[in-house]
C-alpha cells in the first residue's frame, strides 16, 4: 500500500460539518466572512471563488452571481464582468503566485461539472513545468504542494495590488477584495 504523509489535512478531516443547503455557489459569497468561504474577489455580476479541492494551488473559479447553467443565458454585462473577472483573476495569479502558464475553461450544466452542480463556472488552473509528474501517471495520485488558507493569501494579496480594485484601504482577513471594470458596453 502507498503512503502520503499530509499531516497539514488534519484541519480538514476535524472541522466541523458545513452543510450548504442548496447551490454552493449561490450560497457561499452571501456568508458573512468570505475567506472561510473562500470567495477570494468580487465584481459587480461575478466572484472569484478558491477551489477547495485544486487540481494545483491557486486553482480558482469565476462564478456569476446569476444561477444559470449556459453562457448564453447571461446578460451583457454579466458576460463582459466575467471576462474582465477573469483576467483580473489571471493578473492576481501572476503577481500572487507567479506560474508558468494556466489552463483556464467553462463548465457548462451539471454534465460538464461532474454532475453535481449546474451553475455555470470557469475554472482558472495556474500551471507550473513540472506540474505533472510521475506520481498521477504511474502512481494515480496527485499531490497538492500548498495548502489552500496559504493559497488564499496568495490571491488575495494579488487582487489587492490589482489596477481595479474599489478602495483598498485596509482590508480585513474575512473580506474579499472589491473589483469594479468600467464596462460602458455601448463602445462594444
Amino acid at each position: 500500500m502507498d503512503r502520503i504523509y499530509a499531516p497539514w489535512r488534519i484541519e480538514w478531516v476535524e472541522r466541523e460539518a458545513d452543510p450548504i443547503d442548496g447551490c454552493p455557489f449561490c450560497v457561499l459569497p452571501d456568508r458573512e466572512n468570505a475567506r472561510e468561504a473562500r470567495v477570494v474577489a468580487r465584481s459587480d455580476h461575478n466572484y472569484a471563488l478558491l477551489n477547495n479541492a485544486p487540481y494545483n494551488p491557486g486553482h480558482a473559479m469565476v462564478i456569476p452571481d446569476a444561477h444559470v447553467d449556459d453562457w448564453t443565458d447571461l446578460d451583457d454585462a454579466t458576460m463582459l464582468d466575467h471576462a474582465r473577472l477573469k483576467a483580473a483573476t489571471l493578473a492576481a495569479m501572476r503577481r500572487g503566485i507567479d506560474p508558468d502558464g494556466f489552463n483556464a475553461g467553462l463548465n457548462l450544466g451539471g454534465g460538464a461539472a461532474g454532475g453535481s452542480i449546474d451553475h455555470l463556472h470557469t475554472h482558472v488552473v495556474p500551471r507550473w513545468g513540472g506540474d505533472t509528474n510521475f506520481m498521477p501517471v504511474v502512481g494515480d495520485t496527485k499531490v497538492i504542494v500548498e495548502a489552500v488558507d496559504r493559497s488564499y493569501e496568495h490571491l488575495h494579496e494579488g487582487f489587492a495590488a490589482g489596477d481595479d480594485v474599489v478602495d483598498p484601504g485596509d482590508l480585513e482577513a474575512g473580506e474579499a477584495v472589491r473589483l469594479s471594470f468600467d464596462l460602458d458596453l455601448d463602445d462594444a
